[in-house]
């Protein structure tokens, strides 16, 4: 049974850090792609960053480039998203997925307040 199960998330102030987690099992994990995603209420979700199988390959959304950093650890079955210099505009609640055959896999995300 796939599970992704995210944390790190909370409450921090304007220009702060936080780095997310997102521990994943019943797959593969080193055999695919894994991608951060997130929802701002009232919004769309939206892709992050994507990070390849073996973690040579990063992508990011040009709103996060140079603040955030996608990374994994295949042996601990987790992906991380390092966030520095958080913005009001970063507060969402932040998602893991996967896609394995044209089928999405979500987490149930961890909420991210970036507020004085």
């Amino acid at each position: 049974q796939v599970q992704l199960v995210e944390s790190g998330g909370g409450l921090v102030q304007p220009g702060g850090s936080l780095r997310l987690s997102c521990a994943a099992s019943g797959f593969t994990f080193s055999s695919y792609p894994m991608s951060w995603y997130r929802q701002a209420p009232g919004k769309e979700r939206e892709l992050v960053a994507t990070i390849s199988s073996a973690g040579a390959g990063t992508n990011y959304a040009d709103s996060v480039k140079g603040r955030f950093t996608i990374s994994r650890d295949n042996a601990r079955n987790t992906v991380y998203l390092q966030m520095n210099s958080l913005k009001p505009e970063d507060t969402a609640v932040y998602y893991c997925k996967f896609r394995r055959v044209a089928v999405d896999y979500w987490g149930k995300g961890t909420l991210v307040t970036v507020s004085s």
